[in-house]
């Protein structure tokens, strides 16, 4: 299978990870080098590393890896501009390369952040603020201090000219307070859920204010801005590649949460437009590691490979214990075509995923049932007691299912006879005032029922095609439409599409996230991330119910009722997923004892081993 991702989704699929999706902060009297969410921190202030990493990892060596499509910006805050792989505001594997946060995750927690240019956080008991105090020796690339100012500068700019994500995120927080050079406060808006706004401002990019004294922070470039990551950009050759070297005097080497990590001299992307090309270079050794997400070619082209049957190129499964998150293909629910329940509903029942995982996917996948896959937040059974207690006051406006057994897609033999299915829709589409005639699906005023599934790689088609044979059956026309990457970005900024793919990523801890996803307001923001146009006060109300949970309980009880709600909207028609990392890569790698619980971690933790890089001619 193929995640059909690109770079303005990659960012908002991001912000839905851990860094903004925090829940309860308890609040600290004192200064404290970290901060725990519903639970209590693992590591204590005096702590050397991660128990993930190896502390005394070598640093040296390349990664050589691949990205598909193109780019044409290295300013990655703003909604205009195709990004460059690694240079978005959270990174890769949930890291930043050339920016740094104020504090970061642990990758073997659900939900804790520690410090990293803050040195020093405070909440105080009315959480209704967050202090952090800057170390002294963090710096910008040019050596010049990060400082207070730099932070309520990033703040304001983001909130007000940045992308549209960041004003939701945002929104409750009033501003910032300078109260010296290295500290500064946010402070929150009064009677409104804080629950999440440390975390947010702890996980935000932080900018250099005197670098975008010079360059316009509105606008495209590829002059690499300010930085103060562990990373630089060293060469771009755009819409082709882009190189990132380490900064050998970073200034935050040595913390306790950087030790044994970023052990690559330099990484490289490199842009493919056909993933079967970059498969290619992969077995040539032009790349060094790939995640694959087409299960045809897990299953079939790697084995006959020399490298691989010799060893020297490994193919191995990872488990992933993240929430899988939530696949689809999203309904855009503002063309008059998609408001009718009914017809969605019609439209999903013909998805035939058990034949397509058993023809196409080779039995790799299961099907997605819910926003939470693969986590104790997705719904099960009927809703009881609390959960039920929070469906209640909207019974009337939501479907009668949503009060019945959870919702779990129809599913078929695998053998493509869909018979029954087929039947089922063409009585919703009846009953929707869609009718055939002359072999062609119509309404009332004689106007056809067109479909466009929106694309922009090659590979998922093979996908989309026996989908589009089965609504042919129904009356419908449908077509696969294969658009570039840039087209395709500005299509969905602008919700130019009938139906495409898209892949929300679910926290372990989810909230402030779930307004840019699912929330009305949210509906026709461009460049939003609420792809189907979902409006519901219910799914408004639930999300705010999430944000506010004090505990783990509540907090199950507020996403299996989200969980159910949208499942029985029918804007969505559900994919699939696997709870694992299908990777292959060249014996060039050492690695820790153990990878990060909710982390591939290569990016991360890995190193280049200069040993096995000469007995593959690799030096």
């Amino acid at each position: 299978m193929i995640r059909p991702v690109n770079s303005i989704a990659r960012l908002l699929l991001l912000l839905t990870l851990a860094p903004f999706l925090i829940g309860t902060v308890p609040a600290l009297a004192e200064p404290s080098h970290g901060f725990a969410v519903l639970g209590s921190l693992k590591y204590g202030p005096d702590f050397k590393h991660f128990d993930y990493v190896n502390s005394d990892a070598p640093k040296g060596g390349r990664l050589r890896l691949w990205y598909n499509g193109n780019f044409d910006s290295l300013n990655p805050f703003i909604l205009k501009g195709h990004w460059a792989a690694g240079s978005n505001p959270f990174g890769v594997d949930g890291r930043l390369l050339t920016f740094e946060t104020l504090m970061i995750g642990s990758g073997d927690e659900e939900d804790s952040y520690y410090g990293l240019i803050a040195g020093g956080v405070e909440i105080p008991d009315d959480r209704q603020s967050i202090t952090f105090t800057l170390r002294p020796a963090a710096r910008w690339h040019d050596g010049s201090a990060i400082s207070a100012d730099d932070v309520a500068f990033s703040f304001d700019i983001l909130k007000t000219k940045g992308h549209p994500v960041y004003r939701v995120l945002f929104k409750d927080i009033t501003g910032t307070e300078v109260l010296g050079p290295r500290k500064v406060r946010f402070n929150f808006a009064k009677g409104v859920l804080t629950r999440d706004l440390p975390a947010t401002v702890a996980a935000m990019p932080v900018l250099s204010k005197s670098w975008y004294s010079d360059h316009d922070f509105t606008k495209t470039t590829m002059t690499p801005p300010m930085g103060s990551g562990p990373y630089r950009v060293e060469k771009v050759d755009p819409g082709r590649s882009i190189t990132y070297v380490l900064v050998d005097d970073h200034w935050g080497k040595d913390l306790a949460v950087y030790r044994g990590r970023n052990n690559f001299r330099r990484i490289t992307w490199d842009y493919y437009r056909d993933r079967d090309i970059a498969l290619e270079s992969l077995f040539a050794g032009k790349i060094d590691f790939r995640e694959d997400f087409t299960s045809r070619n897990w299953a079939t082209k790697y084995d006959d490979v020399p490298a691989v049957k010799d060893g020297r190129l490994i193919k191995e499964i990872l488990p992933d214990q993240n929430p899988s998150g939530f696949q689809a293909f999203f309904l855009n629910t503002r063309r008059a075509k998609f408001t009718d329940r009914r017809v969605r509903q019609a439209i999903g029942l013909v998805f035939d995923f058990e034949w397509t995982n058993k023809n196409l996917f080779h039995g790799l996948y299961q099907r997605t049932y819910s926003i939470f896959q693969n986590s104790d937040m997705e719904a099960t059974g009927a809703p009881v007691g609390a959960e039920l207690a929070l469906l209640e006051p909207w019974r009337k406006d939501l479907p009668k299912e949503v009060f019945g057994e959870v919702y779990r897609a129809p599913k078929t033999k695998g053998t493509g006879n869909i018979r029954g299915q087929l039947r089922q829709a063409k009585k919703l589409l009846g009953a929707a005032g869609w009718k055939v005639r002359d072999g062609k699906l119509v309404n009332g005023a004689g106007k056809s029922f067109e479909i466009e599934f929106l694309s922009y790689g090659k590979a998922f088609e093979r996908i989309v095609m026996p989908y589009i044979r089965n609504l042919e059956k129904l009356g419908i026309t449908a077509r696969f439409r294969l658009v570039e990457p840039a087209q395709y970005q500005r299509r969905v900024q602008e919700f130019d599409f009938d139906i495409t793919t898209f892949r929300n990523s679910s926290s372990l801890t989810p909230g402030l996230g779930l307004r840019s996803a699912w929330n009305s307001k949210t509906a026709d923001m461009p460049g939003g991330r609420n792809y189907t146009g979902l409006k519901s006060p219910a799914v408004d109300a639930l999300i705010e119910k999430i944000i506010q949970a004090g505990n783990r309980d509540e907090l199950r009880h507020a996403t299996h009722a989200l969980d159910r709600v949208i499942m029985w909207s029918h804007n969505l028609v559900p994919q699939w997923f696997k709870a694992s990392h299908t990777i292959a890569y060249w014996d060039l790698f050492g690695r820790p004892a153990s990878k990060p619980k909710y982390a591939r971690g290569v990016l991360d933790t890995w190193w280049w081993d200069p040993a096995k890089a000469a007995k593959l001619g690799r030096n």
